[in-house]
């Protein structure tokens, strides 16, 4: 562990806003300097958003891991992140990992996973307590599950807490001793027997060999039923599932806490882009709330903004709705505002094979497509002699994100199944180099970084292999959000 002179990066960060490099974003939280990764301690407590995340001040490497902070009350307006906690005991001397939020007696707790090291380099995990300060900082409490259960290995990790039927537990990602991913459950004891927490055991799943191990855990209630939404990671790619490293997805159905059963449908994935892991989710006034890393574990060479001192961005907020045992997600209702006044354009083309715009800088763009006789549809952002190409095969009902069209970090190209009809939805979410896309109404969704060579504002092509029979919808440029 480095020493983390907390004064010093303090006044590194005062100094270091407003962002002001050529790819940092305008509406996606991101920090001037270091690497972040995981959303963390999400929760809604006295009127307030408080957001925490993973993040490494000293470098653009997986190594000292501390957590930053923020909070707003509309996702438009934010306090300027912060330093909140950092490795200071022989528990987290290796790194503040993964945890959640939640609110008790007015205060915001968050339970994280210590993450200790030996000279052998043996893991000792260690779940603990903590409490936000008004200050900003969080305060060290007490370990409640000192190592990990018997039968699993030192990967156990990333606690959620969820609350059912007035008790309180939470959700651990784990690997059992044959080196495979689960998700298990501690619960919350009477007060009366010390007010400790006991194994309740491992979720049992269709899943039973899935990957190495499960990170990120999540267990939300709604009205149609339960999600666990997890991490996945050593699937083996598909031709239009699990084409990154590591996977974000969920199943639906229903957990028996009792008998820690859950039956569920098949496992999907929550985004198809190239960018975007260990979301969380808060709830907060009947809604569900997510926010992502948009980055990769184990990817950092491949992104060029780690030249100017920094890596990674969050998704903007999304809300999740469940409906048929499918998560639908949209950007939250807040960001709304960050349309500027009288900046609507208004797009309408009709029996056209191509429809071109000039995009601003930082935009919303929503598209309604009626294909008509064509039977290939791309949608293009151009970025002078760059771009980034979503491509759309009807007769196939394939999706497919081409970005071997950019020049500077990676390239490649993610398909997945998309059931479209004659009738295609974009939401785009442009900002300088994080763009989120939402298809078909939030069924599904794609998020990525690029890096343009130069600094241009993109150009937005439609063309359709036939005429397309309508392409209608709008675009609002964006303002940045404000600290």
């Amino acid at each position: 562990m480095r020493c983390i002179d907390k004064n010093q990066i303090e006044e590194k960060l005062q100094q270091g806003y407003p962002l002001s490099g050529r790819w940092h974003n305008g509406f996606h939280l991101e920090m001037p300097f270091g690497l972040i990764n995981d959303p963390n301690g999400l929760v809604f407590a006295n009127g307030q958003y408080h957001i925490f995340f993973q993040w490494n001040p000293l470098g653009c490497e997986h190594k000292n891991k501390c957590w930053a902070y923020t909070k707003t009350e509309d996702f438009v307006h934010y306090s300027r992140p912060r330093l909140a906690m950092q490795p200071t005991d022989a528990h987290d001397k290796d790194g503040c990992y993964s945890g959640c939020g939640f609110e008790e007696e007015g205060c915001v707790r968050v339970l994280y996973t210590c993450n200790a090291k030996d000279e052998a380099g043996v893991r000792t995990p260690a779940q603990r307590l903590g409490t936000l300060l008004a200050d900003g900082t969080v305060r060290k409490d007490e370990i409640i599950v000192p190592g990990e259960a018997a039968g699993y290995t030192a990967h156990f990790r990333d606690p959620y807490v969820f609350v059912r039927d007035g008790r309180r537990y939470f959700v651990l990602g784990a690997q059992n001793e044959a080196l495979q991913g689960r998700a298990v459950v501690y619960g919350e004891m009477a007060a009366d027997n010390g007010g400790n927490w006991e194994f309740m055991g491992e979720i049992k799943t269709m899943y039973p060999d899935f990957g190495y191990m499960w990170e990120c855990p999540n267990l939300l209630q709604f009205a149609d039923g339960d999600v666990l939404m997890f991490c996945p990671q050593g699937l083996t790619a598909e031709a239009y599932a699990y084409q990154n490293r590591y996977q974000s997805g969920y199943v639906s159905g229903r957990l028996n806490l009792d008998s820690m059963v859950m039956e569920h449908g098949a496992f999907c994935e929550l985004d198809r882009g190239f960018d975007f892991y260990a979301p969380q989710v808060l709830e907060a006034d009947g809604r569900h709330i997510m926010l992502g890393w948009m980055g990769m574990p184990e990817e950092e060479a491949f992104y060029p903004s780690a030249e100017d001192g920094w890596l990674y961005s969050l998704t903007v907020p999304r809300e999740l709705t469940l409906q048929d045992g499918v998560i639908y997600q949209q950007p939250v209702a807040e960001l709304l505002a960050l349309r500027k006044q009288k900046s609507e354009q208004q797009v309408m083309a009709i029996s056209a094979y191509e429809y071109q715009s000039l995009l601003p800088e930082l935009c919303e763009a929503k598209l309604t497509i009626q294909m008509g006789a064509a039977e290939h549809v791309k949608l293009m952002l151009v970025y002078g002699e760059e771009r980034l190409m979503f491509c759309y095969d009807r007769l196939r009902q394939v999706m497919t994100i081409d970005r071997n069209g950019m020049k500077l970090g990676a390239r490649g190209v993610r398909s997945f199944m998309l059931s479209a009809g004659n009738v295609l939805n974009f939401q785009l979410l442009v900002d300088k180099s994080a763009v989120e896309v939402f298809f078909q109404d939030g069924r599904e969704a794609a998020s990525m970084l690029i890096f343009p060579e130069t600094e241009t504002a993109p150009q937005l092509i439609v063309q359709g292999d036939s005429s397309l029979s309508k392409i209608e919808g709008s675009i609002w440029e964006l303002s940045s959000y404000k600290l």
